[in-house]
């Protein structure tokens, strides 16, 4: 069974890692721990948004778009 992420979640954890990484007060073994967590929620956000980007491919029957803002016709 596939582990659906909250990325909006994972982001912001994987943004407290960097953060805690940054400010250098770890030991080398706590950092390495933080850095594993961190390659490990890059990699789950990053299947998760080519997850997302295949899912609108299918909806836009795979041609890719670009965004018009409501209230603007295209040219």
């Amino acid at each position: 069974m596939v582990k659906k992420i909250d990325l909006e979640k994972s982001l912001q954890e994987l943004e407290s890692i960097v953060e805690t990484l940054e400010d250098g007060d770890l030991s080398l073994e706590q950092s390495l721990k933080y850095f594993e967590k961190g390659v490990k929620l890059s990699r789950e956000c990053q299947t998760a948004l080519k997850d997302a980007e295949q899912k609108v491919k299918i909806l836009t029957d795979g041609e890719l778009k670009d965004f018009e803002p409501a209230g603007e016709a295209p040219d």
